[in-house]
This record gives structure tokens, C-alpha cells and sequence, in this order.
């Protein structure tokens, strides 16, 4: 899944003869902070209701304030997980798009990654979540996919979460079924070290919760 394709449609960008209340009132509409301002399909940057609520006269048109423009921005073939990143480094709550012109597209909200990201990866799918943890070197995702078919179980996502400073890595799945305690024994009889597990009906461990896991996925 690209950038181009998680463009709202439904925002659309600012322009310098827009003044600074209707800039707040557009936020407040779409519930963001951030927008992009254009000039004939060019992105001057994005401005953040921080900078325009410190502007005395919210009369005042865009091109006539003194405020800064941050110049973050994505390209239209970008990944996924690279716009996940982005918003991650950067705490913006809209990208703007640009295409191999650096012409302006559209913005993508945070909303419609989370969204996305919810459906690639089979978040909204039923199943459990078994959370792991052992050595760099002995993460092989092959031999836990193993343990878990020969519990007649497929795995639906992973992903993999490393600390700085550490020779230790936390592999999430997610599998599809809820009753997991078969899956658990056999990856216990391989000595792989179990840190969470999750299911629809009651978390069984008091390491965090689903919204924790979702961040650390979006860390990734």
C-alpha cells in the first residue's frame, strides 16, 4: 500500500489568501492540527495551530503573518510503513503528498493509516496474541510459524520489536484462533520465552494492552 493511495480527499489544503481564523476553523473541522498551504499546486508547507493562535489579528491573511512553515512532506510511491515512520519522527497529525514533480497531491491523516494498518495487518481479525521474547540471532520467524501450523493454526501478523542496548528482541503474533494454550505448550516445549498473550476475552498478562501494541507497531 502506497501513499498515493491513503490521500483524504476529503481535506483540502489552505491557501496564502486564506486568513488565520479560517485556517483554525478548518482544523477544528477535520480535527487536525497541521495543514498544508498551496500555491498553484506547489506545497509551501504546513502550518500547526500552535504558530497561528499566537498571531494577534486572526484576520490576518496567511501570507501576511510571520509564521513558519514545516516542509515535511512524502512521496507518492512511498510505502506504508514508510508514511508510518514520517508520522512517527515527525508528530505531525497530516502528510502532504507530492508526486515525481514535487507537485502537490492531497494529505493523508493519521486516521486513515491506522485504518489501513488495522486491515493489513489482520488487526480486526479475530485471534490471540502471543508476544515473545528471545536472542537476536535465534528470531527465526520460520520456526515459530512451524510450531504454531503444527497446532493447526496459521499465523495472521508479526512484527518485530528490538531495544537499543540489547541482545534480547520482543516477535509479536498474531494467530487465528483465541484458544492459544495448545499453540503456548508447544512453543514452551521449545524454550521460546512467553511475555504477553492476548485474546478477545481477557488479556493474561499485565505487560500492556492492545492500544500498547498498536503503538509499538507503529515504532517500527
Amino acid at each position: 500500500m502506497l501513499a498515493n493511495e491513503l490521500i483524504s480527499e476529503a481535506i483540502p489544503p489552505l491557501k496564502e489568501s486564506d486568513s488565520i481564523q479560517k485556517a483554525l476553523d478548518r482544523m477544528d473541522e477535520f480535527r487536525v492540527s497541521h495543514l498544508p498551504v498551496i500555491s498553484d499546486d506547489i506545497l509551501l508547507g504546513l502550518v500547526s495551530d500552535d504558530d497561528l493562535i499566537e498571531v494577534a489579528d486572526f484576520d490576518m491573511l496567511l501570507k501576511s503573518a510571520d509564521i513558519s512553515y514545516s516542509r515535511v512532506s512524502l512521496q507518492h510511491n512511498q510505502h506504508i510503513y514508510d508514511v508510518i515512520k514520517v508520522f512517527g519522527e515527525s508528530h505531525l497529525t497530516v502528510l502532504p503528498v507530492l508526486d515525481e514533480n514535487r507537485q502537490y497531491l492531497g494529505v493523508i491523516n493519521m486516521n486513515t493509516v491506522v485504518d489501513r494498518l488495522a486491515s493489513i495487518a489482520s488487526i480486526k481479525e479475530p485471534g490471540g496474541i502471543i508476544v515473545l521474547e528471545m536472542d537476536n540471532r535465534n528470531n527465526s520467524l520460520a520456526h515459530i510459524a512451524q510450531i504454531v501450523e503444527s497446532e493447526s493454526a496459521q499465523i495472521l501478523s508479526s512484527y518485530i520489536t528490538s531495544h537499543i542496548d540489547s541482545t534480547r528482541t520482543e516477535v509479536t503474533i498474531k494467530v487465528n484462533r483465541t484458544e492459544i494454550s495448545g499453540i503456548l505448550a508447544s512453543l514452551g516445549r521449545y524454550d521460546y520465552h512467553i511475555i504477553a498473550t492476548y485474546n478477545e476475552n481477557k488479556e493474561q498478562s499485565g505487560t500492556g494492552d492492545r492500544y500498547d501494541q498498536l503503538m509499538n507497531y507503529l515504532s517500527i
